[in-house]
């Protein structure tokens, strides 16, 4: 058995999105098999191995996808970081064009002046 380095810190795992629908699908059906929300999520987090958050993050990010509750989809999500990455890009983009147009601006003057 490998010794853990790290006691008490929580590791980092990246989950499927077949593993992450696994999960969503299983605690909505064991919440509708007993007709309650209480202790389905880390009922099946605890089953799965997984962190009874991530579980819990991943059925709230399923239900505001499906339109069940109001939030940030992950498609308006996805769209809002690339629109801001392209702002970012342009906005330097712009920054340089601005420098260019300034040094030869300068260098314009310089040889009107000769």
């Amino acid at each position: 058995m490998p010794k853990d380095t790290n006691p008490g810190k929580p590791t980092t795992r990246r989950y499927s999105p077949e593993e992450k629908a696994s999960a969503v699908r299983m605690v909505r059906t064991l919440r509708a098999e007993l007709g309650t929300d209480h202790g389905t999520v880390k009922r099946v987090a605890t089953q799965l191995g997984y962190g009874t958050e991530s579980v819990r993050s991943w059925v709230r990010q399923a239900d505001i996808d499906e339109g069940h509750v109001a939030g940030v989809s992950t498609s308006e999500s996805a769209r809002m970081k690339a629109l801001e990455q392209e702002n970012r890009e342009l906005k330097r983009a712009n920054e340089i064009l601005k420098r260019a147009a300034s040094f030869f601006g300068a260098e314009l003057d310089r040889q009107h002046k000769k």
